[in-house]
C-alpha cells in the first residue's frame, strides 16, 4: 500500500493554498466519492450478467427478502427503496416485460395491485445475489474482518447523522 494517493495530492495542494482550513473531512469525502466510482461499476457488471440494472435488482431483492409469497404492493416497494411511485412504475414495467414479476389486482383493495416475484424472477435474484455477495466480498478483501466491522460501524454512525430515517 502506498503512503499517498490521489486524494492526498488534492488535499496537500489545498493545504498549501489554504493552510487555514482543516481538510480532514475533505480527504474522507474524497475517498468515499472515489470508492463509489470504483464499487458502482464493479457491482453493475454483476447485475448486467443477469439482464438487470441496479434498480431492478433492488426491486427483485426487496420482493425476495419479503419472504413467501414474495408479494408487495407498489407503495411498499417505493417506501422500502426510498423512491417515487412514478419511478417504481417504470421499473415494474421493465421487470414485468422481462417475466421477473407479475402484477395482480389486490383482493383486499380492487384499486391497488400486488407485485409478485415470478419463479423466473426468484431464480434470477437468487443467482444475482449469490454472485453479488461474492463480488463485494472480493472487492473489500483488502480489509480484515476487524477493519470491515469498524468501517461498517463508522458508516452506520455517519448515515444516522446524515439521514436519521435510513
Amino acid at each position: 500500500m502506498s503512503d499517498e494517493d490521489a486524494v492526498d495530492a488534492v488535499v496537500s495542494a489545498w493545504h498549501r493554498e489554504r493552510p487555514d482550513l482543516d481538510l480532514t473531512a475533505i480527504g474522507v469525502a474524497g475517498r468515499m466519492g472515489r470508492l463509489a466510482l470504483v464499487l458502482g461499476p464493479a457491482q453493475e457488471r454483476v447485475f448486467g450478467k443477469f439482464g438487470l440494472q441496479r434498480g431492478e435488482f433492488d426491486v427483485l431483492a426487496a420482493l425476495r427478502r419479503s419472504g413467501p409469497p414474495y408479494t408487495l404492493i407498489p407503495s411498499e416497494l417505493s417506501a422500502t427503496l426510498m423512491m417515487s411511485r412514478a419511478g417504481m412504475t417504470s421499473r415494474l414495467d421493465r421487470l414485468e416485460k422481462a417475466g421477473f414479476v407479475e402484477r395482480a389486482l389486490d383482493p383486499n383493495d380492487r384499486r391497488s395491485f400486488r407485485i409478485r416475484l415470478t419463479d423466473q424472477g426468484f431464480d434470477a435474484v437468487d443467482a444475482a445475489m449469490t454472485e453479488h455477495t461474492a463480488n463485494v466480498s472480493e472487492l473489500l478483501s483488502g480489509l480484515s474482518g476487524k477493519d470491515l466491522s469498524l468501517l461498517d460501524d463508522v458508516l452506520r454512525k455517519l448515515l444516522d447523522h446524515l439521514d436519521p430515517q435510513s
